[in-house]
């Protein structure tokens, strides 16, 4: 097989964690001998007017057979497909993924577990919040519960709220942006379990903890374990993978009561390097099988 490949990063963003993904699949995809070649997003430009549709390259390549989307730039994974580039994941599976509100409703069209979640109706800025649709939210969700905002990473733009008085201040704080209320899951203060789906299967799980915050995200001070998900773990890890259409996903579980568990979110860019780490397995290579497969 000579197909050519590129991992594409976001290249306006700090840090090197984004690129560490990128290098991750392409020295896995350099072992089975596909070439793939690390690529920014802001050097890519999608080119568009009545009689072109095109990928303007400041390196001038060549465009690949296919792409490996490590990032949230929704138009240009779809641009990539217009000008037949097989992406993975799908401009459609990143833009679900990464939008917590389109995630738990494909979510429940499956009819997956989730918590209790009440989607806020749209407020412009300077909108007047109502004290009524507040009420009704409480009546529904119950004390403390979780406001998440649409948009956001690593366990960030998620609140947990005690009382009506600090709901309706964050409500004022986000005003003009998407969000949602949803149930808290006490059993799960802290406690997570992130498993990595590709294709069909878990390739491997870990537990995260975290004694000091409710979200157990490692970059909000969480420690990892390596974990060995049941069967009905893993289908449900599938499950949830499948219904937001993603190749590969990691997908977080909560602990709920009587030790169920609950899908909490799926993330379909989902980091790699702390999995490594903890489990000994190189996700990479699994994606790099997974796509293989898929092209040949």
């Amino acid at each position: 097989m000579n197909k050519k490949g590129w991992v594409i990063y976001n290249g306006n963003l700090a840090g090197n964690k984004f690129l560490d993904y990128a290098e991750m699949i392409q020295a896995a995809a350099s072992a089975k001998n596909l070439e793939i070649t690390i690529m920014k997003n802001n050097e890519l430009l999608s080119l568009l007017s009545k009689d072109i549709l095109e990928i303007v390259s400041f390196a001038e390549r060549e465009l690949p057979d296919f792409a490996v989307f490590a990032d949230k730039d929704i138009y240009l994974a779809k641009q990539l497909e217009l000008v037949g580039v097989k992406v993975f994941n799908s401009a459609e599976a990143i833009e679900i993924s990464d939008d917590k509100i389109a995630t738990y409703q494909h979510l429940a069209v499956s009819r997956l577990p989730i918590p209790r979640t009440i989607i806020a109706p749209k407020v412009f800025y300077s909108g007047q919040l109502e004290e009524t649709l507040l009420d009704k939210v409480i009546r529904e969700i119950r004390l403390p519960m979780i406001i998440k905002e649409a948009y956001g990473s690593f366990g960030e733009q998620v609140y947990l709220l005690h009382s009506k008085e600090a709901i309706h201040k964050k409500m004022e704080e986000i005003q003009g942006k998407a969000y949602l209320f949803q149930e808290f899951v006490p059993e799960s203060y802290g406690r997570d379990l992130r498993l990595q789906v590709v294709g069909s299967k878990v390739v491997a799980a870990m537990e995260r903890n975290n004694r000091n915050d409710f979200r157990a995200n490692v970059t909000a001070g969480g420690s990892m374990s390596s974990y060995t998900p049941s069967q009905s773990e893993s289908d449900l890890a599938v499950a949830a993978a499948s219904a937001i259409k993603a190749d590969f996903a990691g997908v977080d579980l909560l602990i709920g009561p009587d030790n169920t568990r609950i899908v909490c979110e799926v993330n379909s860019n989902a980091h790699i390097r702390n999995l490594l780490e903890c489990t000994g397995v190189n996700a990479a290579d699994y994606i790099i099988d997974y796509i293989l497969e898929a092209l040949s």
